[in-house]
């Protein structure tokens, strides 16, 4: 693996803070944040592995943490108990989702993150479960923006959304995705986390794009390791991420052990690039697994 100096220097232990404040924390001695994403597991074998994961992180100094929402809330009780539980040790980001979700439901979720001492949540649209793929028409929500505009208008909460380096699978193109963008931060969103990309010129052009748009606010990326070549491969096409044809063609000749050496070389060199980019920081998928998570972050230089 490379080793590469630490590109983060070390601050006063933030309280429970907001997203932007930990950001702001960190630009003061030039630093970007870091952070990582769990999902809530299905059963108490996928438990242990979060804690000890979770506990793997707090020891390495991350500012904040997220937890995912299962599709159509189909893991809301266990998302709740995981970010309340979190949320009195770290800064956490509670997912939230509009897919069959109604207005009286949504506000009682909102008042559970308050009462966890959650600062934030992430509004997100969401997708249908398998098992109800009408949810959406059902549902009272039919947007992340109405979500972001009933959040901003019910609560203190700071309120962050979904970004797209390629392009949301819906949307015609980036322009509409980042006007889109514009609306959720004139509508009170106030931070970006992107979904999975595997190409620094993604999100580049995805940074240029929203500030042409008005969506100055941070867009922070979402890094994920590739640690398992054939899972992240399946999940990159499900999500509409392009894995460049170099490199999927090494990751798909090679044997285990050889496509995790080249997928990981890959993702922290891809960190390195965002970070000289000038990110506010970086958002490592954890899969709720603590070796690659780390390895990564370790590899570029954000944390010992």
């Amino acid at each position: 693996m490379p080793n590469h100096p630490l590109l983060r220097n070390s601050v006063t232990p933030a309280q429970i803070s907001s997203v932007n404040a930990l950001i702001e924390d960190r630009s003061h001695v030039k630093a970007p944040t870091l952070s990582f994403e769990f999902f809530p597991p299905k059963d108490e074998t996928g438990e242990a592995s979060l804690w000890a994961t979770f506990d793997d992180i707090r020891a390495v100094g991350a500012d904040f943490v997220s937890v995912t929402y299962g599709a159509g809330g189909s893991n809301s009780a266990r998302t709740l108990d995981i970010v309340e539980r979190m949320a009195s040790q770290i800064t956490t980001v509670g997912h939230l989702t509009a897919v069959g979700a109604t207005r009286a439901g949504t506000l009682e979720i909102i008042r559970r993150f308050e009462d966890a001492g959650v600062t934030s949540l992430l509004a997100l649209r969401g997708d249908s479960p398998k098992d109800n793929p009408n949810a959406l028409a059902e549902g009272e929500l039919k947007t992340a923006l109405e979500l972001v505009e009933l959040a901003r208008d019910a609560s203190s909460l700071e309120v962050g959304v979904a970004a797209f380096p390629e392009v949301h699978p819906e949307s015609p193109n980036m322009a509409h995705d980042s006007k889109v963008l514009g609306l959720k931060q004139a509508a009170g969103a106030s931070f970006a986390i992107t979904q999975l990309f595997f190409s620094l010129d993604a999100f580049l052009a995805l940074r240029e794009s929203a500030n042409s748009a008005g969506a100055t606010m941070p867009i922070v990326p979402g890094l994920m390791p590739i640690n398992n070549a054939k899972q992240v491969i399946r999940m990159a096409a499900m999500s509409g991420a392009s894995i460049p044809a170099d490199l999927l063609a090494r990751l798909e000749s090679a044997d285990d052990v050889e496509a995790r050496r080249i997928g990981m070389d890959f993702t922290i060199n891809l960190g390195l690039q965002l970070l000289e980019s000038g990110v506010p920081g970086l958002h490592i998928f954890t899969l709720n697994q603590s070796a690659a998570a780390l390895e990564l972050a370790r590899g570029i230089g954000l944390c010992g």
